[in-house]
């Protein structure tokens, strides 16, 4: 699956992920990185990748053509906690089933939006 990670996300997780065989844009250390969120989510949808972030400010996104977004919004983040729920999300589902949905998980709910169009293959 492709998927980026905000810069909010801990290594841990690109490392998780990728070890799953999944294609990660970590835009730290890169010439995206700091980029303004219109601009990364351009990116996302332009490279047809699942988004994971910390900013629930994607979730206005969650009825738009998308690949998925995945937010993670704890009452006390931490790298371990936010690394558990975000691991655990991505599980849940299967690759294909990411497509127009819309995660929030917080500390012990997770909520679901599956946008009304989503995009093709």
């Amino acid at each position: 699956m492709k998927i980026c990670v905000d810069e909010n996300i801990p290594l841990a997780t690109v490392a998780a992920l990728r070890a799953l065989d999944h294609d990660v844009l970590d835009i730290r250390k890169t010439p995206e990185q700091g980029m303004p969120d219109d601009l990364l989510w351009e990116l996302v949808t332009k490279e047809q990748r699942l988004l994971i972030t910390t900013d629930k400010g994607f979730v206005q996104h969650r009825n738009e053509l998308h690949y998925g977004i995945l937010v993670v919004r704890l009452r006390q983040p931490n790298e371990r906690r936010i690394h558990e729920r975000a691991m655990r999300a991505i599980e849940v589902f299967a690759p294909g089933e990411w497509r127009g949905l819309t995660v929030v998980v917080r500390d012990n709910v997770q909520s679901l939006t599956r946008a009304s169009t989503r995009p093709g293959p």
